[in-house]
């Protein structure tokens, strides 16, 4: 076989690859340094006010994932709209991207006011830790509004080329934040002394900011798709169907991912509270390790629906097995980064030392799992999805998170009390799974359809 027919060798691919990946690989950088001093913060105040924030951001984390659910199975459709230059096809997948994340906003607002200390109560039953986790809901109420437009408009923007905006905004949302956070979580400059619900309100006061910069350039100053308030109420009867074939996979993709995460956290919580611990010192990192691997997955999501959306299958193709070696190279890189930071890290805790044991088991874990992680996220979230292979998506993330992962985890972390390392393992075995049906996927050519 002929090496160029799986490696694409035109270097404007390469280019765009990395003018798409490096502005959203920029932002998911501030995001994470956000939540990683955040975490920090909240280590000084012991394990019990870090674990309930950990909880309290996992339920966070599930409206997060629906709201990229909606996002990205919009961003299939505008990429490929924008790829076709049909403007009113791509402000009407807007409109109903946007209607869809206002409905889920409320909702959540609603579960948040009416059921805060329930949720805290299904992930852990030591009740100190639901009291801060439930404070943290509290204060956290008015951020699912703020979030559905501020995550919908800008993986919007991303798929049209307008990756600057979002960087911005959260580039004051950063600053804003650590500020606020510190003010509020430790009384400082005048401010009242909250603890986790000070963490919970300065990210508030961040968020708002973001948003609000995010809003009013997309309504504004928006040169590219043109779109104003006023197309919100635009008839979009002729859309809908394609928009739920193609798009409804990915919300019920995702969010069962965001479920799967919670049952996961859930499971956690039954099994040691310095598990949990160390779990959430590991997520940071995690979610640090996956910076560049989400700026790719984008940049593979946004290339291959424009590169379709021009008629180029064989571009497509052959861009995908690409993208597919990069994810491997990534992988291995993101995992030697792990074992190195995963000592000054750990370290930088006020925790107990069996919890700095067991973060360095599941550290050990991360490393691997991270190479599995990498190729599953850039073909599943990036080629994949870009081609509007959504269904089979779905059909996979179900199965390997819900028939595997937690049932798997349940067995070794409660019923067998494995070691660590193997727990975390099995907790993720969903990555391990996905990554190798995804590259099968690959080379059946069925994951490329028609919109």
């Amino acid at each position: 076989m002929k090496v160029n027919k799986y490696i694409e060798t035109d270097k404007k691919f390469y280019i765009d690859l990395v003018k798409i990946a490096l502005p959203v690989a920029l932002q998911s950088l501030i995001t994470t340094g956000v939540n990683m001093v955040d975490n920090i913060m909240l280590g000084q105040l012991g394990e019990i006010a870090m674990n309930g924030a950990y909880f309290a951001n996992q339920f966070i984390m599930l409206f997060t994932f629906l709201c990229m659910g909606i996002s990205m199975g919009s961003s299939v459709m505008t990429s490929r709209f924008y790829g076709a230059k049909d403007q009113v096809s791509l402000k009407k997948v807007i409109s109903i991207a946007l209607r869809f994340s206002f409905f889920l906003a409320l909702l959540f607002t609603i579960i948040n006011v009416l059921g805060g200390r329930g949720i805290m109560s299904l992930y852990t039953p030591e009740g100190r830790i639901v009291e801060a986790g439930t404070s943290y809901l509290y204060w956290s109420t008015s951020t699912y509004i703020l979030m559905a437009l501020s995550t919908v408009l800008t993986n919007i923007m991303r798929s049209i080329g307008m990756s600057i905006v979002p960087i911005v905004a959260s580039a004051i949302s950063f600053g804003i934040n650590i500020f606020a956070n510190y003010c509020f979580i430790f009384g400082k400059f005048g401010c009242p002394e909250m603890g986790v619900a000070g963490a919970a309100l300065g990210t508030v006061i961040a968020r708002i900011i973001e948003t609000l910069v995010i809003l009013l350039f997309f309504l504004y100053r928006n040169k590219v798709v043109k779109f104003r308030a006023k197309d919100l109420f635009t008839s979009t009867k002729d859309m809908v169907p394609e928009y739920i074939k193609i798009a409804l996979p990915v919300l019920f993709s995702d969010g069962l991912l965001g479920v799967g995460e919670n049952v996961l956290a859930s499971i956690m919580g039954h099994i040691s509270d310095e598990f949990v611990s160390a779990n959430s010192i590991t997520m940071v990192v995690s979610r640090a390790s996956t910076i560049v691997i989400t700026g790719i997955a984008f940049s593979g999501c946004f290339l291959t629906g424009k590169t379709l959306g021009e008629g180029r299958r064989k571009d497509a193709e052959k861009q995908g097995w690409t993208m597919l070696y990069i994810g491997v190279a990534v992988g291995l890189i993101a995992a030697l980064i792990i074992e190195i930071v995963a000592h000054p890290i750990i370290e930088s805790y006020k925790i107990t030392e069996e919890t700095k044991g067991i973060a360095y088991s599941l550290m050990n874990a991360l490393a691997l799992i991270i190479v599995f992680r990498s190729t599953n996220s850039i073909l599943t979230k990036g080629v994949l999805r870009g081609g509007g292979d959504t269904r089979f998506l779905l059909v996979a993330d179900m199965t390997s998170k819900w028939l595997l992962g937690i049932p798997l985890g349940y067995l070794a972390g409660i019923k067998m009390s494995l070691p660590m390392f193997w727990v975390f393992l099995f907790l993720h075995v969903d990555d391990i799974v996905k990554a190798i049906w995804s590259v099968c996927r690959m080379k059946s050519g069925k994951w490329i359809k028609k919109i």
